[in-house]
């Protein structure tokens, strides 16, 4: 059954519209899905069994974009593994066996235990829902227990016992895999630390209206050169903060500014230490030095969204947020440029609107097509 998109209250919980009640549905993914989970998009829901120990009465399966769905459940992604292993359809592992499911090594456990060419083989899949154009990328939120599988998956190669992961890609479309070195720089460097040791793929599914596993299954390529060129500690950022009430700020040399209840977008740069920027921006006990440190102190909550890059992509992702924010702050931030300002106002959380979802898309994702 289908079901309108409302709301997320917590990461494994989704809230629709279904024949015109509002019910819970149970998220078997603890990724970010900003892209995906907008207001009004159709979820693909099935009904808990009475026995299944859940006390949500429905779980959620895919999400539709552009027409097809998405699948969202991450233990599906696995059987969906499985079937092609079993079947010899997935690239790069054509001769191989699955030996065991859920293989324990040392302190981590893995997806598959393979026999590959008459050897012990360790294989990870994760899931990739997100996806713009031509590239995918994972993971869209931070994953530690990621970054582990990774260098323990090193480990054990350097020991003896291959292995590799597989990135099971959930778009028609893309030809090119990355890891999203935006949201997770550390998986991202730790992916190209680990690439020589472990056998590291990228193969793109997609699925038919009733959820059935497309015939089309793609290797994708990798473009390690241009990786390793944009996953670095550099570029520019948004800074999306909350006023949960209207107030004057003091903001240094701009004087006392009324900054009206709503969400304000920032934008800014780091040509080195990107990370650490972030890290102060996010902190409220600081020595108050650019404007936005003053917003960030009297602010409700703030969120750090950075646009890794090799080129300079500030101003253009201020005048970018000029075409959609409903007002804007003169001069704040743009001290040292021709900018009019580097902030910007919405009434409503703009990582709820498509047009702002698209924008950070096209700054993080398309825009790296014409490097392919």
């Amino acid at each position: 059954m289908r079901a309108g998109f409302i709301g997320r209250p917590n990461r494994f919980v989704v809230l629709c519209g279904l024949g015109g009640k509002t019910v819970e549905a149970y998220l078997p993914n603890p990724g970010r899905l900003w892209e995906l989970l907008l207001p009004g998009r159709l979820l693909y829901l099935v009904k808990n069994p009475p026995g299944s120990g859940k006390s949500i009465p429905y779980t959620a399966l895919a999400v539709e974009r552009e027409g097809r769905p998405i699948l969202l459940h991450t233990h599906l992604a696995n059987d969906v593994a499985a079937s092609l292993l079993a079947a010899g359809r997935l690239p790069g592992f054509e001769q191989d066996r699955v030996i065991r499911r859920e293989a324990a090594a040392g302190s981590s456990r893995y997806d598959f235990l393979l026999a590959r060419g008459g050897r012990d083989f360790f294989l990870e899949v994760k899931s990739c829902t997100l996806f713009d154009g031509r590239i995918a990328m994972f993971p869209d939120a931070v994953t530690q227990r990621g970054r582990k599988h990774l260098e323990q998956l090193a480990v054990h190669a350097r020991q003896g016992t291959p292995g590799g992961v597989v990135f099971l890609v959930h778009s028609p479309q893309a030809d090119t895999f990355m890891p999203d070195f935006h949201t997770d720089f550390t998986f991202s460097r730790t992916l190209l630390d680990v690439k020589d040791d472990l056998l590291v793929k990228a193969v793109g599914v997609e699925w038919g209206e009733d959820l059935s596993l497309g015939p089309r299954i793609r290797n994708l390529d990798i473009p390690w050169g241009l990786i390793e060129r944009e996953a670095r500690d550099e570029g520019a950022y948004l800074l999306v903060l909350e006023m949960a009430r209207s107030r004057r700020v003091d903001v240094g040399g701009l004087g006392g500014i009324a900054f009206r209840k709503g969400y304000y977008v920032y934008a800014g740069s780091a040509r080195t230490a990107l990370e650490k920027r972030l890290e102060r921006h996010l902190r409220r006990r600081k020595r108050f030095h650019w404007h936005i440190d003053f917003l960030r102190d009297a602010a409700d909550t703030c969120t750090a969204l950075p646009v890794r890059a090799s080129e300079d992509l500030e101003h253009d992702l201020a005048e970018s947020l000029g075409k959609l924010a409903e007002w804007s702050i003169p001069r704040f931030g743009a001290s040292d440029c021709r900018c009019a300002t580097h902030l910007f106002g919405f009434n409503t959380n703009p990582t709820r609107d498509p047009k702002f979802i698209e924008m950070l898309l096209r700054f993080r994702i398309r825009r790296l097509e014409s490097s392919l």
